[in-house]
């Protein structure tokens, strides 16, 4: 089996290096691994860092012309992975690639096809901050698992993993960080999906340190969640 690991990337160039040297290293017990690295139209120093991982076999590098947001780069990776196995992983140093082993052995087990990583289940270190950011993440959960009568403890969490199948059912539109709940909606319509949560480590940034999800993306999750639920 082989994973493929998505990493979408705009304006990270004081993160970017590290973040792949830890996805290169980690090891996954016996699964190949490719890294696809897509540019989303970066005005800093991103392509020049992706310049030293070019000659590595596992990756591909991808450039967006221009910024044309989180939705648009997972979307194009998705395109272009050929893993039996798809994770997402953001550019910044919020999620942490050692955690991929517990985070596959649910699908690699055969007891899943979708794995979430939740910041909110407790059990793994939390930076401890921005308290109505997690008020936010909370009702939009809540209203998740309100339209879907789901479970979920935390649908807009970065670490979402799918088998290869469950992608090639997607139906993606959304360009910005709105593919996150796009997602989550597509995959809890289908009731013959087998979804599983697990905890994982979070070490948020602040705006300051270079954030950028923001209130209004949560108005906007709230509008893709009642299209994906009735339309």
């Amino acid at each position: 089996m082989k994973l493929s690991v998505v990493v979408p990337t705009y304006n990270e160039q004081a993160t970017l290096a590290q973040v792949l040297h830890a996805v290169r290293s980690v090891e996954l017990n016996g699964l190949d691994k490719e890294i696809v690295v897509v540019d989303d139209g970066s005005r800093d120093r991103t392509a020049e860092v992706l310049g030293e991982f070019e000659s590595y076999p596992e990756f591909k590098i991808i450039h967006h012309e221009r910024n044309r947001g989180k939705g648009a780069a997972v979307r194009t990776g998705f395109s272009v992975a050929t893993g039996d196995i798809f994770i997402i992983q953001d550019a910044d140093l919020e999620y942490d690639p050692v955690e991929y082993p517990q985070l596959l052995e649910p699908i690699v087990a055969g007891h899943a096809d979708v794995v979430y990583g939740s910041r909110l289940s407790g059990g793994r270190p939390q930076r401890v901050y921005m308290f109505w950011h997690l008020v936010g993440n909370r009702l939009l959960t809540l209203l998740t698992n309100l339209l879907f009568n789901s479970t979920l403890t935390d649908m807009e969490t970065g670490y979402k993993v799918f088998r290869r199948e469950v992608v090639q059912g997607f139906r993606l539109r959304e360009n910005d960080f709105r593919i996150e709940p796009e997602m989550t909606a597509q995959v809890l319509k289908n009731p013959n999906l087998r979804v599983y949560e697990l905890p994982i480590s979070y070490y948020g940034r602040t705006y300051d340190e270079g954030k950028k999800i923001t209130w209004r993306d949560g108005l906007k999750a709230v509008s893709v969640l009642l299209r994906c639920r009735f339309l």
